[in-house]
């Protein structure tokens, strides 16, 4: 049986001159077993990688042990310098979890029972193998000859073994390895370019709502309780009641910390409801006061119900705009005066009474309305600039399977 990958690797495509199309079974070896004259003292420092070693991004072992050699020679899995380890077990596999076995103390380790070992042949180097096998649609190929239940399934050894595996000459293989080591690596420094302005970016909601509810601009207005804005809405929704129709849940899993954005729901059955929801309404504010300090704060765009995890406040319009409130609600200015409750063994949590303690200093309502205005604008241009760099970094996601797709095609 042969495993043929990708439309360049079937029968029918030609390979570049000098290339051969053949088994990684009969190129490599699949799990060697360890050497019977393997002598090493008990307490000899030993490398031992766990799955957690292997960094899935970058395809390579960062975060090696060393533990005593009695502590691993029996039960791991054991690899050499320059052999290849692939993750057979899922999410690990399709999540990239595959590295060369490098640096290891006296030239050996010992791993998770989870890993396949390839070991390079004659004919074959360890990059060659390692890229090749970080495909995209190897990696899909290798999803679908799973075996075992959900939740545990692997990939066979017949998988790997019977995978056909396009082979130039070695000259061609390191050549074309050291140009794939070249780009990758570019777009790994493009990647954590990307990660750290994306980083960068989530700290802008924050930054704009500290400049907008800074102490010298607050000073400026007259100071109220929360509670003299809000009351906390009492309408629960009760199984012993016995409900009847639908209404859409709105939890804490569906609005997104530190811009109130709803990026979700869910549409229940009243009559099937487990344990109590509370109602909200449109205008409602609806506030996670289970860790707090996530700034869950929504503005109901329509009537639903919460989790329990959330209060509902009903805002005296006449008194206060809703969105400002929920801006100020979202802002580190709110947190640095809420008592939030940090009893040990629980979650932090704020009381409906603390909550309405809190003070906030409020402008008048035109004044409410341009804030909202001004911090509304300020989420549009962090939208626009988050929704770029998420373009930005899927194309760099989708750049490094083009590479690999491109080597084996005898393109580089």
């Amino acid at each position: 049986m042969s495993i043929a990958i990708g439309r360049q690797h079937g029968a029918n495509s030609p390979l570049p001159q000098g290339w051969e199309l053949r088994h990684l079974g009969d190129v490599a070896q699949l799990n060697p077993r360890r050497p019977a004259d393997l002598a090493r003292d008990n307490d000899a420092p030993t490398t031992f990688v766990p799955m957690s070693a292997v960094d899935e991004t970058s395809g390579t072992i960062t975060r090696p042990e060393s533990r005593p050699f009695a502590e691993v020679k029996k039960g791991y899995t054991y690899f050499a310098e320059d052999d290849v380890l692939f993750a057979k077990i899922t999410p690990c596999m399709q999540n990239g979890k595959h590295a060369i076995a490098r640096d290891l103390i006296d030239g050996v380790g010992f791993g998770s029972t989870e890993f396949h070992v390839l070991r390079p042949g004659p004919c074959v180097i360890a990059e060659w193998i390692h890229f090749y096998l970080r495909q995209p649609s190897v990696l899909r190929a290798a999803m679908a000859h799973f075996t075992g239940a959900v939740g545990q399934q692997r990939v066979p050894d017949y998988f790997l073994e019977n995978l056909a595996i396009p082979l130039p000459p070695l000259p061609e293989q390191q050549r074309i390895s050291r140009i794939v080591r070249e780009q990758l690596a570019a777009v790994e420094r493009a990647r954590q370019l990307t990660e750290t302005q994306v980083a960068a970016a989530r700290m802008l909601p924050e930054s704009y709502l500290r400049v907008c509810f800074s102490e010298d601009l607050e000073a400026q207005f007259r100071s109220v309780r929360l509670g003299d804005c809000f009351q906390l809405r009492r309408d629960v929704v009760h199984p012993r009641d016995n409900p009847r129709g639908s209404a859409t849940f709105v939890g804490l899993e569906h609005i997104e910390s530190g811009t109130g954005l709803r990026t979700g729901s869910v549409e229940l059955n009243l009559a099937e409801l487990t344990g109590r929801k509370p109602r909200f309404c449109r205008g409602d504010i609806v506030y996670g006061y289970l860790r707090p300090y996530l700034n869950k704060v929504w503005v109901a765009e329509f009537d639903g119900v919460c989790s329990v995890d959330q209060y509902v406040f009903i805002v005296d319009q006449e008194k206060a705009d809703a969105d400002f409130l929920a801006w100020f609600m979202r802002s580190p200015a709110y947190l640095a005066r809420a008592p939030i409750d940090t009893t040990p063994g629980q979650l932090p949590r704020i009381r409906t009474d603390e909550v309405a303690s809190v003070e906030v200093s409020l402008p008048s309502p035109e004044e409410q309305r341009s804030i909202v205005a001004t911090v509304g604008e300020k989420m549009q241009v962090f939208r626009r600039m988050q929704a770029a760099l998420e373009e930005r970094y899927q194309a760099i996601e989708f750049l490094v399977g083009a590479i690999l797709r491109r080597t084996f095609s005898g393109g580089v």
